[in-house]
């Protein structure tokens, strides 16, 4: 048995940055694919996205355009974004490869499925959004619309609302790993992680209470999953055995 050296660690800096570069020259041509391929579609995609909004609008109402350029620009920025959330798990592919040479053996263990769930966990608190949170919340807001005002949204509004709770949910949805990384590098416990579950399960409902319209059901669609995540992030945890300073896992002959 032999100690697990780092492989790269005699490969010159210029190697490094070579391989780097081809990577990302990689990334650039997988989202530029990906993009070509969804483009025709463009408008598709955007009434697909649109949705969760147009049902709620008023009968004889539409989204409207205050941009000369929206109507072009804005299903081309849509675009662009599916292509980069399709070509992500590809894009972390790459990083990965650029990355697990110079991780032990143990580390490299933990690491690949660490991102596996965090691509996976991503992506179902984008769905849970689109699905469950943007009904009710955009069916609250047009029912809170004062008589006399005509509901309609520009699209260009819209798709950034859309993408910053794509964003948010995705990554509220990544407490479980969030939680085994502090466990794991010894931020904390996980006896510790338990004492504190009733700040926890406050600060779920505060990010709730931000993220989501002003009424209770709302909130708590938010913060129960938040707090089923990190009980669910405390469970995978408790098996968890740190290794000892300066001891890497060995390798075999």
């Amino acid at each position: 048995m032999s100690i697990a050296m780092d492989p790269t660690a005699s490969m010159p800096l210029t190697e490094h940055l070579r391989d780097l570069r081809k990577r990302l020259v990689r990334c650039l041509a997988l989202v530029a694919l990906v993009f070509a391929g969804l483009f025709p579609f463009a408008q598709t995609l955007y009434t697909l996205i649109s949705e969760p909004l147009r049902r709620f609008l008023p009968e004889g109402a539409s989204m409207i355009a205050t941009s000369v350029t929206s109507p072009f620009l804005t299903p081309f920025k849509l675009t662009a974004m599916c292509a980069l959330f399709i070509a992500m798990p590809l894009l972390l592919h790459q990083a990965w490869g650029f990355l697990a040479p110079g991780l032990y053996r143990r580390e490299r263990r933990i690491a690949l499925p660490l991102l596996v769930s965090s691509i996976v966990l991503f992506y179902a608190g984008m769905a849970f959004a689109f699905f469950l949170v943007f009904p009710m919340m955009f069916g609250f807001f047009a029912s809170v619309t004062p008589d006399g005002v005509a509901m309609m949204t520009d699209i260009s509004q819209y798709l950034d609302f859309i993408l910053a709770l794509f964003l948010a949910f995705g990554l509220a949805f990544e407490i479980p790993v969030a939680t085994f990384i502090v466990v794991w590098v010894g931020l904390a416990d996980v006896a510790t992680l338990r004492r504190s579950r009733p700040y926890v399960i406050v600060g779920c409902f505060v990010v709730g209470m931000i993220l989501t319209p002003p009424d209770v059901f709302s909130q708590t669609m938010l913060a129960v999953p938040m707090w089923v995540l990190f009980e669910v992030g405390l469970l995978a945890c408790a098996g968890l055995k740190r290794p000892e300073p300066g001891k890497e896992i060995v390798a075999e002959l």
